[in-house]
């Protein structure tokens, strides 16, 4: 299978910003591990100003623009180092890809980023793709990484959107606020009803909340691509998901011509 996995900052960071190590050591085993098994990944990466913060000893994430953008500067610096030191541990090479919403929209360079990512993948390694927060206003003020990966996603064909976040799946209710709250384990279609259960972000280090997680499913199922949201917290779940087995919330992709 060709899967792009999603992971935001609340999986990959302390609530102090620092990251969480043991928690990226193992996801980064598993993505290698199932990259050994044969498919091919596509790694989209939250965190930047997340590990920005951490790593300036900032006391909160930065809320004007130009703190932002130097809080991301920094965290990307230490995201790739991480990444390139941990994945080479396991003989895979990581390629960092940076996107602003320019190089979707402009139809030359999506499809140059497509072949980049295409032959990147023919070649063995891992694309990394972050928002290039640095330089991208508009994408700090209203982007999310929720929605790059299902853009990512359907841009190279994918056969599977994984988004790792702090939360289990989509539930009938906000399970934070409702003990009778119960998971969603398949959501066949993305009915006004589905729509409504979408709260708002659970992570101050995070940008995206459910909101974003069903935009994220309406442009993935669109186009054909399965959707699973889970909890990060435990990365070996991506092995049950390659083989096939119930994990968090899976969205089905629309059938051809319905």
């Amino acid at each position: 299978m060709r899967i792009v996995v999603k992971v935001g900052s609340s999986t990959l960071s302390y609530p102090t910003g620092r990251m969480n190590l043991r928690r990226v050591e193992t996801l980064v085993r598993v993505l290698s591990d199932l990259k050994n098994a044969g498919h091919e990944l596509i790694f989209v990466s939250s965190g930047a100003i997340a590990m920005g913060v951490g790593k300036l000893g900032l006391v909160r994430r930065p809320e004007d623009i130009p703190g932002k953008q130097a809080a991301a500067a920094v965290g990307q610096c230490e995201l790739m180092y991480t990444y390139d030191k941990l994945f080479s541990e396991y003989s895979h090479t990581v390629a960092q890809i940076l996107l602003t919403a320019s190089d979707i929209e402009d139809q030359r360079r999506h499809e140059n980023f497509k072949n980049t990512v295409l032959r990147l993948l023919e070649i063995g390694a891992v694309p990394v793709v972050n928002e290039n927060d640095t330089v991208a206003t508009e994408e700090i003020v209203i982007g999310d990484n929720d929605t790059l990966a299902a853009v990512v996603a359907a841009s190279v064909s994918a056969d599977l959107l994984v988004l790792m976040s702090d939360i289990d799946g989509l539930y009938t209710a906000d399970p934070r606020r409702d003990d009778r709250a119960e998971i969603i384990e398949t959501v066949p279609e993305l009915t006004p009803a589905v729509l409504e259960l979408a709260g708002e972000s659970g992570s101050a280090l995070g940008t995206g909340g459910m909101r974003t997680k069903l935009h994220a499913a309406q442009i993935a199922t669109e186009a054909g691509i399965d959707m699973i949201i889970m909890n990060g917290s435990k990365p070996e779940r991506l092995y049950d998901i390659a083989e096939g087995r119930s994990v968090g919330t899976r969205f089905l992709k629309k059938s051809h011509g319905t």
